[in-house]
């Protein structure tokens, strides 16, 4: 009689699924081993095609596994398009985390489905390092390792993101003006939006950290006649920028540098604006961060601070799955926290707005322009990664819409040894 333990699946691989998943399935569920559950008659519908899509389930349960499934092609969708899985994405949003199973029903589980399902399959060549492996690459949040992590998303295609983004090519929340307004629209009320509670004017000096493809420098200096310096780490932000900066005509007055935002030498600027940046910086960072930017302002000179934000009592890193495939590093942090840290490194903090409804318009319409150029965007970066940020994109629209995650602006100046803030006494803008 031989002692070797079989490795053939004796358990249904949908049964386990469902039996391991909170509220049961919420969506079809089917397998390459015939088995299904879930409702049979659901619209939307999951397919595990093939055994590696099992080992990414068995070897990182939860959204870990099932990203490494969905983004290696062995996990499919049905009745969503994967451009905009949004409706899988409500579905599943309260069901990716499994219950702990006791030791015992563990054991009967990883025999059920195989042994040989224990073998982790190579991850999916989107996915970037864990954060343990990282420190090889330098200490968390250093230049060299903050430089590494936002070229992994940053340095995609331009061409895919111009797809995405559209024409204002601004990855981060817009600010919809009215219910109906377009992309487009709301993005340039949100440049200017940031300018209006800056209060720019022209001959002013301005610098945005974490500038991206340029959008706030070329809205300031263009429609504010001001001096515009913006900064990213993404090498091909700041070459699109810089070109952008030239057919439009405005190389006199704004400037993109490929450069981290510490290296900045000027001082004496009348705004500073960071939008989207702060969620790459660390927690621990952020006293620098502020007292860095405080003195690269004037007295009065005012500091926009836009950025995702989170409850508290949440953990401060984000998930496995946004920290493999989405923003390394990122971690995410309180409004009171933004404010405090501002306060602590002597900004007076004037205003405080949350715009999270916000961030579920602009993700609906980022996958909406995903679909639009699917074949195009699949053309520039491959399947894998059009999937990814199809799901990517469609699970942050659900977290924004149930308030797991906010978006911040915060505005503070830097008074006078007086303590003159040059304010209104009621906001301008």
């Amino acid at each position: 009689m031989s002692n070797r333990v079989s490795t053939t699946p004796t358990f249904k691989i949908a049964d386990v699924v469902a039996d391991l998943t909170r509220g049961g399935m919420p969506l079809r569920f089917t397998a390459y081993d015939g088995s299904a559950s879930g409702p049979a008659d659901a619209e939307v519908g999951l397919e595990l095609l093939n055994q590696r899509g099992l080992q990414y389930l068995m070897t990182a349960p939860g959204d870990l596994g099932l990203a490494r499934a969905y983004v290696a092609g062995d996990l499919v969708v049905h009745g969503v398009h994967p451009g905009n899985p949004y409706e899988m994405a409500q579905k599943l949003k309260d069901h990716t985390k499994f219950r702990t199973p006791t030791p015992g029903e563990l054991v009967k589980i990883v025999r059920g489905l195989g042994l040989a399902n224990l073998k982790p399959p190579a991850p999916p060549p989107q996915e970037h390092l864990p954060r343990w492996r990282r420190v090889v690459e330098g200490v968390r949040h250093s230049m060299s390792r903050d430089a590494e992590v936002i070229a992994h998303h940053y340095d995609v295609s331009n061409t895919f993101y111009r797809h995405v983004l559209g024409p204002s090519m601004a990855y981060t929340c817009a600010v919809y003006p009215s219910a109906d307004a377009t992309l487009e629209e709301a993005q340039t009320e949100k440049f200017d939006l940031v300018a209006r509670k800056l209060d720019l004017q022209p001959g002013q000096r301005l610098l945005d950290v974490g500038c991206g493809w340029g959008g706030m420098v070329m809205h300031a200096a263009r429609e504010y006649g001001v001096k515009a310096l913006g900064v990213t780490l993404s090498r091909q932000q700041a070459e699109w920028a810089k070109g952008a900066i030239d057919a439009a005509g405005l190389g006199d007055l704004a400037e993109v540098r490929h450069l981290d935002y510490r290296e900045v030498l000027e001082s004496d600027f009348d705004a500073v604006s960071s939008i989207g940046l702060t969620e790459h910086i660390g927690i621990k960072q952020l006293p620098s961060y502020f007292s860095f930017l405080r003195d690269k302002l004037k007295p009065q000179g005012r500091l926009l601070n836009h950025c995702i934000t989170r409850h508290t009592n949440l953990p401060i890193s984000t998930g496995a799955f946004i920290d493999r495939y989405v923003f390394p590093d990122g971690e995410l942090t309180g409004s009171g926290r933004i404010i405090t840290e501002a306060q602590d490194a002597g900004l007076e903090v004037m205003h405080s707005e949350n715009l999270r409804l916000h961030y579920t318009m602009t993700l609906r319409d980022w996958n909406l322009n995903l679909v639009e150029h699917w074949d195009e965007c699949v053309a520039e970066v491959g399947l894998g990664t059009a999937r990814l940020w199809g799901v990517y994109m469609a699970a942050c629209r659900v977290g924004f819409e149930r308030n797991e995650v906010q978006l911040h602006q915060v505005l503070a100046v830097r008074t006078d040894d007086d303590g003159t803030d040059g304010f209104a006494l009621r906001p301008t803008w």
